[in-house]
C-alpha cells in the first residue's frame, strides 16, 4: 500500500526514481510523482493513474539532478487526484516529502498550521508534514533574530535532520517518511514508526525504498529501519538517529534474493508465475521444517520449527489473528491444530478484535497470520493482545507467534518467534504462493503439537508426512494437463455478473479463497458458503446465470456436498466441480469437472485451491484487466 523511493549519488535520480516505483506497482496505486534537487531548487512532477502517466510528464524535462524522492499513493485520505498525489510541499516551494500511512492527529496539526498562514493545497494528511517542517525552520530563525541577527552562515547550519526529528515526534500514527530540501541538497531525511523502510548501499551511492524489490537491480546490501528510527543519507554514507538525537550504530545485511525474481521471466502475469512456482515454494517449506532423519521410535518430533518448547507447553487454548487471505489460511489452520492437536482454536478478524477482544483466557498461544509483516490490523491487533498480558509471569503470559513471509518485517521483530512461510517473493496483488505456504505452516505447527501432545498415531502422523511430501509433484501434474481446459472454461463465463463458491469441512475455507480471488481481479460479485447453508438463504440468488463451483473430495463430507450441489443443479445453476472423481455420479451432477489430484481429504486444499487461481486468473486476463494491480487494492495494506 503505496511505495517510497529515494535516491543520492551521482547519477540522475528521475530514472532511478521511476524504475523504483515500477518494482513496487505490486502494492497498489493510483497516483505517483517524483521529487528532485537540482542547483538549489525542487522541482516537483506528479500524476493520477499509473505510472506511464507519470513518465510520459518526465520525457518533457531534462533534468540533471542527482537528488531525489519517488511515490506511488494509493489513496485514504482524499480522492485519487494529481492534486492529492504525493510529494507534497511547503508553500515556499523549498520542502519536499513523502509518506506511507496515516498520521492520525493531521487534523489538529493542520488547524494550527492554518492559524499561523500556511496555505493547504491537498486533502491528505501527508501536507501537514512539510508545512511543520518549515514552521520549524520558520521558529528557528526567529529565536536566533531575537538573540542576534544571524548570519548567512548560521542559518545553513540549521540542521535539517534535527528538525525532521522535532515534526517526527509531534506526529501520531504510524509513518515512514522520506523528506528533502533545497537548502540541503545533499541529504534526504527518512523516518519510520510501524511502517516499513529500507535503506540501499551502493558504490558512492544510497537508495531509499519502502520494500526491497525496488533496490535489489541497484545493490543487495541493505539497512532496515527499525521504528522510532532517522537516517540521513548522504554522497558520502549514512547515519541512523532514533527520535531522541542519539545516533545508533548499525550494521547492513546482505539480501538472499536475485533481480530475477522480480521479473515474470516468461509469463504475461506476475500472477500466473507465481502459480507456478507453487510446487518449488512446498518444497522448500517441507526442506525447511520437515527432519530428513527422523524415524519413528525417533525421541523427537519430526517437525523442526525452531520453537521453544515452554511456547506451547501446557497450551490449552489458540487464539489466531488475520486479515482477508491470511484469515481463510487460518481458518484452515484451526481445522488443523483442532482435528490434529486436540486444541480449541478461535479465529478472529484482526481489524474486529482490536476494539472488542475476547476475555483473556489462560495457557492461550496467539498467532498472528500476515504474509506481508506489515499489516496495520494485525500489528494494532498483536501489540495490543502483548499489552494486556504484560506484567503476568503466569498461565496469563504471553505466548505469541507470526506466521509470515516478511522475515525482515514489522512482524518479525514484534513477535518473539516467527515461522517463515518461504514463499519468496510475491508480486501480483492477489495472493496465491503465499496462502499455499501458509497452508503449510499450519500444518507443520499441528503435526508438531500434535506430536508433543500424543493426539494422532505414530501410523497416521507418516501417513499426513508422506502425503505432504507427494504434493509439490500432483501440483506439477495438475499444471501441467489441466490449465489449458481451466483456460478453455474460462472464456465461458467472461460476461457472469455472479459466482456461487460451496465447500464443507476443511475445504469451506477453499470456496472463501476461490470467491475471493474471482472478486479481487475479475471483479465479479462471487461468494463463498458453507454447502450445507445454501438451504438458508443463499439458494435464492441460484438461476442459470448463477454459476457454482462445488468442491467435492473424498472423505467425511463427499457425499452432502453432491447432494448440496443437486439442491444447485435443480435451480438450473451452471455447476463446475473440483474433484478428482470423473464417475457416472460426478458426470450427470457436474456440467464441468475441474479434475484434481486424489489426495488425503486433509491435504486437499493444497490441491483444490490451485484450480480456483487458475480460474480467476483466466477470466480476468479474458476480461482484458489488470490481473497484477486491481483496482482499489493493495499487496501490504499498511493502514487500519
Amino acid at each position: 500500500m503505496c511505495g517510497i523511493v529515494g535516491y543520492i549519488g551521482t547519477q540522475a535520480a528521475s530514472e532511478i526514481l521511476l524504475a523504483g516505483l515500477e518494482k513496487l506497482e505490486y502494492r497498489g496505486y493510483d497516483s505517483a510523482g517524483l521529487a528532485t534537487i537540482s542547483e538549489g531548487e525542487i522541482t516537483c512532477i506528479r500524476a493520477k493513474g499509473k505510472l506511464h502517466n507519470l513518465r510520459e510528464k518526465l520525457a518533457e524535462i531534462d533534468s540533471p539532478a542527482t537528488t531525489g524522492i519517488g511515490h506511488t499513493r494509493w489513496a485514504t485520505h482524499g480522492k485519487p487526484e494529481e492534486y492529492n498525489a504525493h510529494p507534497h510541499m511547503d508553500n515556499s516551494g523549498r520542502i519536499a516529502v513523502v509518506q506511507n500511512g496515516i498520521v492520525e492527529n493531521y487534523r489538529e496539526l493542520r488547524k494550527e498550521l492554518k492559524a499561523k498562514g500556511h496555505k493547504f493545497v491537498s486533502d491528505t494528511d501527508t501536507e501537514v508534514i512539510p508545512h511543520l517542517i518549515a514552521d520549524f525552520f520558520a521558529e528557528e530563525r526567529r529565536q536566533k533574530a531575537e538573540e542576534k541577527d544571524p548570519t548567512a552562515e548560521e542559518i545553513a547550519d540549521l540542521s535539517f535532520l534535527e528538525v525532521v526529528s522535532k515534526v517526527v515526534n509531534r506526529l501520531e500514527g504510524a509513518f515512514a517518511i522520506a523528506a528533502i530540501c533545497a537548502d540541503f541538497p545533499d541529504e534526504i531525511i527518512l523516518a519510520r514508526q510501524q511502517a516499513p523502510l529500507v535503506i540501499g548501499f551502493g558504490a558512492g551511492e544510497f537508495f531509499c525504498a519502502s520494500d526491497t524489490p525496488a533496490l535489489i537491480s541497484h545493490t543487495r546490501t541493505v539497512l532496515s529501519l527499525e521504528n522510532g528510527e532517522l537516517a540521513r543519507l548522504t554522497p558520502m554514507g549514512v547515519e541512523v538517529y532514533n527520535f531522541t538525537g542519539e545516533r545508533l550504530k548499525k550494521s547492513p545485511r546482505i539480501l538472499g534474493w536475485s533481480p530475477v525474481l522480480v521479473e515474470k521471466q516468461g509469463f504475461k502475469h506476475f500472477m500466473h508465475k507465481e502459480i507456478y512456482e507453487q510446487p518449488a515454494v512446498v518444497r522448500a517449506c517441507l526442506d525447511a521444517y520437515l527432519d530428513s532423519d527422523w524415524q519413528p521410535g525417533n525421541l523427537r518430533s519430526p517437525i523442526n520449527l525452531n520453537l521453544p518448547e515452554e511456547l506451547c507447553a501446557g497450551v490449552e487454548q489458540i487464539s489466531i489473528l488475520a486479515c482477508g487471505t491470511s484469515w481463510h489460511a487460518s481458518l484452515i489452520g484451526k481445522y488443523l491444530l483442532e482435528q490434529l492437536a486436540n486444541i480449541p482454536t478461535a479465529v478472529q478478524y484482526a481489524s474486529e478484535y482490536r476494539y472488542a477482544p475476547a476475555p483473556l483466557t489462560a495457557n492461550t498461544l496467539t498467532i498472528g497470520v500476515t504474509q506481508s509483516g506489515e499489516t496495520a490490523d494485525t500489528l494494532a491487533a498483536l501489540g495490543m493482545e502483548q499489552q494486556r498480558r504484560a506484567g503476568f509471569t503466569d498461565k496469563f503470559r504471553a505466548r505469541m507467534l507470526g506466521i509470515t513471509n516478511g522475515t525482515e518485517s514489522s512482524i518479525a521483530h514484534m513477535m518473539p518467534h516467527v515461522i517463515s512461510t518461504h514463499a519468496g517473493i510475491e508480486i501480483g496483488v492477489a495472493a496465491t504462493k503465499t496462502f499455499v505456504t501458509q497452508l503449510m505452516a499450519f500444518y507443520f505447527l499441528a503435526l508438531d503439537l500434535a506430536y508433543q501432545r500424543q493426539t494422532i498415531s505414530t501410523e497416521r502422523l507418516i501417513e499426513i508426512i508422506a502425503g505432504l511430501r507427494q504434493l509439490p509433484g500432483e501440483i506439477e501434474k495438475f499444471l501441467e494437463i489441466q490449465e489449458q481446459y481451466v483456460d478453455e472454461l474460462s472464456h465461458l463465463f467472461t460476461e457472469t455478473q455472479d459466482f456461487i463458491f460451496l465447500g464443507r469441512g476443511i475445504n469451506f475455507p477453499i470456496a472463501l479463497e476461490g470467491a475471493l480471488k474471482l472478486k479481487e481481479i475479475s471483479y465479479i460479485h462471487a461468494e463463498g458458503y458453507p454447502a450445507g447453508e445454501m438451504k438458508h438463504g443463499p439458494i435464492a440468488l441460484l438461476d442459470a446465470k448463477v454459476p457454482v463451483v462445488a468442491i467435492a473430495m473424498p472423505g467425511s463430507v463427499y457425499e452432502k456436498v453432491l447432494s448440496n450441489a443437486q439442491e444447485a443443479k435443480a435451480r438450473d445453476a451452471r455447476l463446475i466441480g473440483v474433484t478428482p472423481k470423473q464417475g457416472a455420479a460426478e458426470a450427470e451432477i457436474f456440467d464441468h469437472v475441474l479434475p484434481v489430484p486424489l489426495v488425503d481429504e486433509l491435504l486437499s486444499p493444497i490441491v483444490t485451491v490451485i484450480p480456483l487461481q487458475l480460474l480467476a486468473y483466466h477470466i480476468a486476463a479474458r476480461r482484458g484487466l489488470d490481473v497484477d494491480q486491481p483496482r482499489n487494492l493493495a499487496k501490504s495494506v499498511t493502514v487500519e
